[in-house]
């Protein structure tokens, strides 16, 4: 069955094979490949269209492009902007080669969380495909068993290891910390979404420090923007994790309907490229 997915957005996890389509900006494309158009050109043929859109801001521009593919195939959409439940994990399908997701769900039920409300709060353990960064909602949060199964299959790539999805402070174990410090990393993200989260985000900072691993290698994503939040206490909670030895990713928060201020916009810029935060920490040290 040829299946040609859409895309509204491109972005780094987009995949780019040739039954891709996505907006492509770059003045000049490829002449002869199809991939970077995101809507259908005369010699397109295909049994199906999927249209997977994963911001709800984008869902207007996915119906625009559903009526174009329509001419072509039967069109469905889905993914994330849809709350979609989640199935199977079916590798370069929706995500480039590399990214990985072996669960789906998380127990948390973090109040700024949308994966949980999607996903459900059970965890569900899926088939484990080979991959080197794991987009996991909450992989600690699976069996030992399947957690074990995913170090051991990312021991096995070429590519050092990364867990854009994060990993859950409080479910930190020292054999977690063990297999971080033993294995090729590249990065690890942790997540500062609520008050709650700072305790146990020290206490796996102290391990993690304790096993040497580098700032370079840990990430910490923060939530800022939301209801009642101000610039002085989202500027603390980042220094908070520099302190800990993590570097600070800023995540500005959005509801997919109102857009956020040009201050908090201008204030996550600074705090989401590392060169930049490393140079604002210097001089805060110099101070």
């Amino acid at each position: 069955m040829r299946i040609i997915r859409a895309f509204p957005r491109k972005t780094n996890l987009t995949p780019t094979d040739d039954l891709s389509r996505y907006p492509d900006p770059s003045p000049k494309r490829k002449k002869g490949y199809p991939g970077g158009y995101e809507f259908p050109v005369l010699t397109d043929e295909a049994d199906e269209i999927q249209i997977s859109v994963s911001w709800v801001e984008d869902i207007q521009k996915a119906e625009r492009m559903a009526k174009a593919w329509e001419y072509v195939a039967p069109v469905k959409m889905g993914g994330p902007a849809f709350d979609d439940y989640g199935g199977d994990f079916v590798p370069g399908m929706f995500l480039k080669f590399g990214p990985v997701i072996t669960s789906r769900g998380c127990p948390v039920g973090c109040t700024h969380c949308w994966a949980w409300k999607r996903e459900g709060l059970e965890i569900r353990e899926l088939p484990i495909m080979d991959g080197f960064d794991v987009l996991d909602n909450n992989l600690l949060a699976c069996s030992e068993p399947h957690q074990r199964e995913v170090f051991q299959m990312l021991g096995r790539q070429i590519e050092p290891a990364k867990f854009t999805g994060g990993l859950e402070a409080a479910r930190l174990k020292r054999w977690h910390v063990e297999q971080l410090a033993s294995m090729r990393l590249q990065s690890a993200f942790f997540a500062y979404d609520e008050p709650a989260d700072l305790e146990p985000l020290m206490e796996a900072s102290k391990m993690l420090r304790e096993a040497e691993i580098s700032r370079e290698k840990l990430r910490c994503y923060v939530l800022i923007g939301y209801a009642g939040d101000t610039l002085e206490s989202a500027e603390k909670r980042c220094q908070a994790v520099w302190d800990m030895n993590m570097i600070p990713f800023a995540m500005l928060w959005s509801d997919g309907k109102t857009e956020q201020s040009r201050e908090w916009k201008d204030f996550r810029r600074t705090w989401i490229l590392p060169a930049i935060i490393r140079k604002r920490m210097k001089e805060r040290a110099n101070q």
